[in-house]
């Protein structure tokens, strides 16, 4: 009898995460750079003195005829139709660069492993792969333009604030920087926990495919609050189907290595002993 072997997991690709963060860092950062020129230019134009909206009847008037809620909330919609639309329209062609870069990554990174330990195998483009890239092009999009749907929200609830208190600019512009970094970080949070999941959800689809029917489930160990019963599973050399997935009893579900929110645990398939 041949004793079972255990193969290396594939981790997901972290100069792929590193390269999608730096492409969304690029649209936000041109973003709040326009946010911020057009409001600064639009503040100083009409400085608000605990401005107070122009009565109904004022739409008709210019922006230098507005109160300057009236001009700053007018320049506000004209900038966050702009930049919606530039984040839409970028969103598909980045989503697809993110997916398949995912994808192919992944698959190297397991035809290495399975050569190394001895297999020779090809790996192409199969159906139940491209559901699964489809679906992360998908999610991905959804996301992209969700960042400028959120930030573009809160700059307008800062902007307004600003006017209606009678802020300085400088302090507007304060609260402006200090949201950029929120969105930044929550750009940092996709990118790396949609690399997760799509090395993950592309792992599944392979270990299926190449017929592997258990696996074992590796703690990362990288976070800094690491899931309690993740750490367990880790620790016992937890084994499961990977066509099924793990009971996790704090999700009262089955689960995937790196399917959830800041999971980076990972899978090491099992090839069984041949007599």
């Amino acid at each position: 009898m041949r004793r079972e072997r255990t193969l290396p997991p594939t981790r997901p690709n972290f100069a792929l995460e590193l390269a999608y963060r730096r492409k969304l860092d690029a649209l936000i950062e041109a973003m709040h750079r326009s946010l911020v020129y057009w409001l600064r230019a639009a503040y100083r134009a009409n400085p608000p003195e605990m401005a107070q909206d122009a009565p109904p009847d004022a739409g008709g008037f210019t922006a230098a005829e507005q109160s300057p809620a009236m001009a700053m909330r007018e320049r506000m919609r004209r900038l966050s139709r702009q930049w919606q639309r530039r984040f839409d329209e970028a969103a598909p062609e980045l989503a697809r660069y993110f997916a398949t870069a995912a994808a192919e990554r992944s698959d190297a990174t397991l035809r290495s492993i399975l050569r190394r330990a001895g297999f020779s195998v090809r790996l192409r483009l199969t159906p139940t792969l491209n559901d699964v890239v489809q679906a992360t092009v998908g999610q991905n999009v959804a996301l992209i333009r969700s960042i400028a749907a959120q930030h573009l929200g809160q700059v307008e609830g800062i902007v307004l604030r600003s006017v209606q208190q009678g802020r300085d600019l400088g302090g507007m512009v304060s609260e402006l920087e200090h949201q950029f970094g929120i969105t930044r970080r929550r750009a940092a949070l996709i990118a790396r926990t949609q690399n997760n999941m799509a090395t993950a959800a592309i792992q599944r689809v392979r270990q299926t495919e190449l017929g592997i029917e258990e696996c074992i489930w590796v703690h990362s160990g990288g976070g800094r609050e690491p899931r309690p019963t993740h750490l367990k599973a880790g620790r016992e050399r937890q084994r499961y189907d990977p066509r099924e997935g793990w009971y996790d009893p704090a999700e009262g579900r089955r689960i995937w290595p790196g399917e959830l929110i800041n999971c980076r645990c990972v899978a090491r398939p099992v090839i069984p002993g041949l007599s």
